[in-house]
């Protein structure tokens, strides 16, 4: 599904990826950690083509990343903070996407009944909640049947019944195929979703496996402990 091959990226004299080798399974949903600074944000640029590294070899859905972002129309991404033009209603965005993607919208209704958001389609996005706006990039991250879901601390800025809701759609999607990577500071979120953990730090991969390893390995039962532990065996 994604594979990474020795990728490095470099911004000047700082390494931010650090010769990466990974692979993202079809039907399996991969968590993202690591401190700020440990190179996630880069990692999931450089997946939606954004950016591109400097040495190594990256294959996504089944083609060869080279500077050519065809594939990303098989990508559904949701950011941590969304942002949409703010003088569109939130049924314009939907229908822009549309026109712009050159396909008719795929997503069933669900997101958009369980979060009741077809009395707030007609509204200018920028008079929406912050979190009304996060729910509709949650429904944005559906709209064409991806076959890889990037989703950025996708339940920031969610109520508690909305986070639920999502976190079902994500299973779901997961069930039927579909490759999901995270990133979330919300370990119990983590623990819930994540069938593979991956963490970073300094640029490199330091942990790739289940939550039972990383537990296994460090002793320790708790996700959270499990973590700090790790990064207490890895800092100087």
């Amino acid at each position: 599904m994604v594979e990474l091959s020795g990728v490095c990226k470099r911004y000047g004299k700082v390494t931010v990826l650090d010769h990466i080798d990974l692979a993202f399974q079809a039907g399996r949903v991969t968590a993202i950690l690591g401190p700020n600074g440990a190179g996630k944000s880069t990692l999931i640029k450089a997946l939606l083509g954004l950016t591109k590294p400097d040495q190594g070899r990256m294959t996504v859905l089944g083609e060869v990343v080279d500077g050519d972002a065809s594939y990303r129309h098989r990508i559904g991404y949701m950011p941590q903070a969304a942002r949409f033009p703010d003088n569109l209603t939130g049924r314009e965005v939907l229908e822009m996407l549309r026109d712009m993607r050159g396909r008719p919208l795929g997503s069933d209704d669900f997101l958009l009944r369980h979060f009741e958001l077809e009395e707030d389609l007609d509204k200018p996005v920028r008079t929406l909640s912050g979190g009304t706006q996060q729910k509709l990039s949650a429904v944005i991250a559906f709209l064409f049947h991806p076959a890889l879901l990037i989703l950025d601390e996708p339940t920031a800025g969610l109520d508690p019944i909305a986070s639920a809701l999502f976190k079902d759609k994500i299973r779901h999607a997961r069930d039927e195929g579909t490759s999901v990577v995270l990133t979330s500071h919300v370990l119990s979120e983590v623990e819930e979703l994540a069938d593979t953990v991956v963490f970073l730090l300094d640029g490199k991969v330091r942990f790739d496996g289940t939550v039972a390893q990383l537990r296994n390995m460090t002793g320790r039962a708790n996700l959270e402990r499990a973590i700090g532990s790790l990064m207490t065996r890895l800092t100087p």
